[in-house]
């Protein structure tokens, strides 16, 4: 037992592996960062160093999340509150790394990664309104942060149908929306002004 406090500190340092840094600084030599909107992920990698390039940021963002609450659910035998710590631990990794200075991320791929062996019905029904909101406004942030907005929710209603989830599963997704919302204030504040970049190319 004393050493499963472990679980969740491992869940932070995998949430802060910075991929997509990693990935640009590899195959650009440059700093993700100082490039597009200066954020490390998979959609300004997208834009600094590619489609493959997003594409990888998004799945290895996802992968650590996801492999984070994986190993508490086989670690912890599943109790369900060692679990949301080390969901959420994976997202604050994420969003504060360590190897950058505590400067990440927006947590959306994390997030996903994290909920998704919790709840997949969940987020499958983010995903869905992800897609929607992307296709009707061509804003990746503003479909980001409706998935956000909805994630409680989402949980709420397929976590445990007919039955309220437990409240570590409630709260823990109430701050890991209330997170990456947070991180998208600076896109929010664009959106409000009607500054914000909509993405190109056919729907």
């Amino acid at each position: 037992m004393k050493s499963l406090w472990l679980i969740p500190v491992v869940a932070y340092f995998l949430g802060s592996i910075p991929f997509g840094y990693l990935i640009v600084r590899a195959s650009r030599g440059r700093d993700v960062r100082s490039s597009g909107s200066g954020n490390i992920g998979a959609t300004n990698v997208a834009r600094v160093a590619g489609k493959g390039a997003g594409l990888a940021t998004f799945v290895l963002d996802g992968g650590k999340g996801y492999l984070a609450v994986w190993l508490a659910i086989h670690c912890f035998h599943g109790s369900i509150r060692w679990v949301m710590t080390a969901a959420v631990l994976a997202v604050l990794g994420h969003v504060f790394s360590c190897w950058l200075k505590f400067r990440g991320g927006k947590g959306v791929a994390t997030g996903l990664g994290v909920f998704l062996p919790i709840c997949w019905q969940a987020m499958a029904a983010a995903v869905a309104l992800w897609i929607v909101v992307l296709a009707f406004w061509r804003y990746v942030s503003l479909a980001s942060v409706a998935a956000a907005a909805a994630l409680p929710f989402l949980v709420y209603a397929f976590y445990a149908p007919h039955h309220a989830p437990t409240l570590a599963v409630s709260v823990s997704s109430v701050v890991v929306a209330v997170v990456i919302i947070l991180k998208h204030s600076g896109n929010i504040q664009r959106l409000i002004a009607g500054k914000e970049e909509r993405i190109t190319g056919p729907k």
